[in-house]
């Protein structure tokens, strides 16, 4: 019997099939990354300032590190979250409870990133821990580490931030002009805290996206329409938005003016916060028909779900829970609207796995204006991109997807993440090479599809 060896990492034990997928990897192995929606920081890349320590570059960062260690029992003060930290004794914490991530899919990033990027063979432990810290610092300290020259390395041919409207996009810009890297950097409007009444700090936020105009909902809706020409002219192409629902309503102007005047004066409730976000949500859609931005969707998630780390940490400290998510319903007022206009581009996610086959990809499988969002955030696992696979392609095929999306704020982790998607499209492929669903020739040419032209058809690059 053939031995798995590290190149065959999560292809089938069946031999013929894991020969397949062995050779269909090969096709995009080293093909440049598309990354249409992740969380790096363009300072940082403008910067390009040394990383300072291996635990400010691997673990705070990441939320999928640090939400696993505090459920063991781990303080997020401690790994760097919200406050200063002792980066060794934070790395000697991770070293310590390593045997947490066996068989998660941070564990699988991680480790390889390791191995990559660092040489490191060894397994991490709390015994081997200073002496892997000691590598990863000593690399940091060189040239090849800054974050310039990692974004070359890894190949990327477009990475997407995410960023504030009202943000000046001042990094995107020094990297547009000075050409200091190879691929394109860009913009991604993410209005949601302008959008929400129930945001904190929603009435002062509107204010200041006002500048001064008079506080009107025609006058709200031309602020946004202006921040997003701004994203345009920085080179972004595509406009996100995170919500607990995908629910939209479209409304007469003179409801929206008295909505609009509630939720700004906080005089709303639960019933109008939530119209108000509907029509806001629409009104996106409207405004995407009209600028040409892709418009992803990415809903389900309770965020901040405990009051306690928020007060302590602040938000985004990783305490973010999935909820169940319905499309079809929520989605048909802006679908009746916008959905079968050609030129509009709707991408939606979602963590609830009975979506995939039930809502979204039958959408995609409809609408021109629908693409299938790939797995992310609590389900970007490998197993997960199987059934996904599963779930969607039966209905929809390859070709309504939108590419893999990394959705990372952990720098290092990018290149592994689409190498992860990669294996994992590629023993999806193989399996339905043997069993005859489609062809080889087919699937060789799938395979290169799903990492260049699917992502840029999806968002319009």
């Amino acid at each position: 019997m053939t031995e798995h060896t590290v190149d065959d990492a999560l292809f089938a034990a069946d031999p013929v099939e894991r020969g397949i997928a062995r050779e269909l990897f090969a096709e995009v192995r080293t093909a440049p990354i598309i990354s249409p929606h992740g969380h790096v920081d363009a300072a940082m890349l403008a910067e390009d300032r040394a990383f300072p320590d291996p635990t400010a570059l691997l673990i705070t960062p990441d939320h999928y590190v640090t939400r696993l260690l505090h459920a063991d029992g781990a303080d997020l003060a401690d790994l760097g979250v919200g406050a200063a930290v002792d980066p060794r004794a934070a790395w000697r914490l991770l070293a310590g409870r390593w045997h947490l991530f066996a068989g998660t899919a941070s564990g699988f990033w991680f480790e390889r990133t390791l191995r990559d990027r660092f040489g490191v063979e060894d397994e991490l432990t709390a015994a081997s821990a200073d002496r892997v810290y000691d590598r990863i610092a000593a690399a940091l300290a060189g040239e090849r580490f800054r974050p310039q020259a990692l974004f070359d390395e890894f190949g990327i041919a477009v990475l997407a931030t995410t960023d504030d409207p009202l943000d000046d996009l001042a990094g995107h810009a020094r990297l547009r002009e000075s050409g200091d890297v190879r691929g394109r950097v860009a913009p991604t409007f993410r209005p949601d805290a302008y959008l929400d009444p129930a945001a904190p700090d929603f009435a002062s936020r509107v204010l200041r996206l006002l500048g001064g105009r008079p506080a009107s909902f025609d006058a709200y809706l031309d602020a946004l329409q202006e921040r997003r020409r701004h994203f345009v002219a920085h080179g972004a192409f595509s406009a996100d938005h995170g919500v607990i629902e995908p629910y939209t309503v479209a409304m007469e102007a003179a409801d929206a003016e008295r909505l609009f005047q509630r939720v700004l004066s906080g005089e709303s409730d639960a019933v109008d916060e939530r119209e108000f976000r509907g029509h806001m949500l629409w009104q996106m859609a409207r405004m995407s028909v009209e600028d040409g931005l892709v418009m992803t969707i990415h809903p389900g998630v309770h965020r901040d779900h405990s009051p306690a780390v928020r007060r302590r940490y602040g938000a985004d400290a990783g305490a973010d829970i999935p909820v169940p998510v319905e499309y079809v319903r929520n989605l048909k007022p802006l679908l009746d609207d916008f959905g079968l206009r050609r030129d509009f581009h709707l991408v939606l996610f979602t963590i609830d796995e009975t979506v995939f086959s039930r809502e979204i990809a039958p959408l995609a499988g409809f609408y021109p204006s629908v693409f299938i969002g790939s797995p992310w955030w609590f389900i970007d696992a490998p197993e997960a991109i199987a059934r996904f696979r599963a779930a969607t392609a039966e209905s929809a095929g390859f070709y309504r997807s939108s590419g893999f999306v990394d959705d990372t704020r952990a720098f290092l982790s990018i290149p592994v993440r689409h190498e992860m998607a990669r294996r994992a499209d590629a023993a999806a492929l193989a399996r339905m090479v043997v069993d005859g669903r489609i062809r080889r020739s087919r699937a060789e040419q799938i395979i290169r599809d799903l990492v260049d032209a699917v992502p840029r058809r999806a968002f319009k690059l």
